[in-house]
This record gives structure tokens, C-alpha cells and sequence, in this order.
């Protein structure tokens, strides 16, 4: 987990649900953000209310993707029951999540 500030970062919002049923919406979005940016790739859950196996594959995915094309995953607004699922399946320790500033202090 990081804190950053990176006013230049391409910022994509997910919905308040990444699951099996919209997952066929978001990936080619997420996929098309890192294939036709530079730099940081920001992926706003702050309003995601529901994730699954299916969702977290996206966000791995996705990842590996922007690892490929020399580009940075980075989680904000991470929701706390998100958080968790990432804490148990060991996730946070792949992906970077981003701190607010708030918490750093």
C-alpha cells in the first residue's frame, strides 16, 4: 500500500458492483484505459459495494496488463469490506492501494 499523489494519473471508476454479472462491462473498459494511456492507472472503487472471484480476477488481470505495458495498477477509495476480501485472499500484498492521505498522517 502506498500513499501517492499523481494528478496526471488516468482515473477509471467502477460501478458499486464488480461481480460475475458486470464484469463483461468493466473489463473491456479497463483493458481499452490501459491499452490507450501512459502512466498511473487509477481504478476509483470508492463507490463499489459488492465484489466477487470474478471481480477480483478483473482487477488481477488487469494488472498484469498494465505490468505489460510498463504502467502502475493502483486501487483508491478502497471500501473497508473490500479491503478485507483483498487482506484474505492475500491480494494487497499484488496490488497497490492507495492511502489517503488522512490515513498516513
Amino acid at each position: 500500500m502506498r500513499a501517492t499523489g499523481n494528478p496526471g494519473a488516468q482515473v477509471v471508476s467502477v460501478g458499486n458492483r464488480l461481480d460475475v454479472g458486470t464484469v463483461a462491462g468493466v473489463r473491456p473498459r479497463l483493458h481499452d484505459a490501459v491499452d490507450s494511456g501512459h502512466g498511473d492507472l487509477v481504478v476509483d472503487l470508492s463507490g463499489l459495494e459488492m465484489i466477487d472471484a470474478t471481480g477480483l480476477g478483473v482487477l488481477v488481470g488487469t494488472h498484469r496488463r498494465a505490468l505489460a505495458a510498463e504502467r502502475r495498477l493502483i486501487l483508491r477509495g478502497v471500501p473497508p469490506r473490500v479491503m478485507r476480501v483483498l487482506a484474505v485472499t492475500r491480494l494487497n500484498r499484488v496490488l497497490t492501494v492507495e492511502l489517503s492521505m488522512a490515513a498516513v498522517a
